[in-house]
């Protein structure tokens, strides 16, 4: 049995060497982690033990990829105002597509003032454009966050 100061710089343990293995094989532990065997009074780096640290590098276990929540933050308050204000194109700016947002924009906006003066003739244009919106809003929300990042922030992918 074995005890061991963590990173944190507080004593833990005592475990087997079985576990320290794993933690090493997983970089919870490394070859300098001070170690203390049962009963002995001095502490010595883990690669001076070796019935738990071989000399070779054990293999590492990479974690599953982690998508940084920051770049996926966009995702929701986009796909709301895709859904309410969709025609404004809104959800364009949150992204940071400003032409994509801009035209949107102009055609809601055209098709609002135009309607009026008009007498809705040119609302259906905003109509359009608002489904538009409508349906990217529900393409944002229904895709995960790895998937979202993936495709909207890295891929740049404007329309749908």
């Amino acid at each position: 049995m074995y005890k061991f100061i963590g990173a944190d710089g507080k004593t833990y343990g005592p475990v087997r060497a079985e576990q320290i293995r794993v933690w090493l094989a997983e970089n919870r532990v490394n070859a300098h982690t001070l170690v203390q065997n049962e009963g002995a009074s001095d502490w010595k780096p883990l690669n001076s033990f070796p019935e738990i640290f071989s000399g070779k590098t054990p293999p590492t276990i990479s974690p599953p990829p982690q998508i940084n929540s920051a770049r996926a933050s966009n995702k929701i308050p986009a796909g709301i105002c895709g859904i309410l204000l969709g025609g404004l194109g809104v959800h364009k700016f949150i992204l940071g597509y400003s032409s994509a947002g801009g035209v949107m924009l102009a055609v809601g906006l055209m098709s609002l003032v135009g309607g009026f003066l008009t007498c809705g003739i040119l609302w259906p244009a905003y109509g359009v454009i608002h489904v538009i919106g409508l349906i990217e809003g529900i393409i944002y929300l229904t895709k995960s966050d790895e998937e979202f990042v993936r495709i909207y922030v890295d891929g740049g992918k404007e329309w749908f």
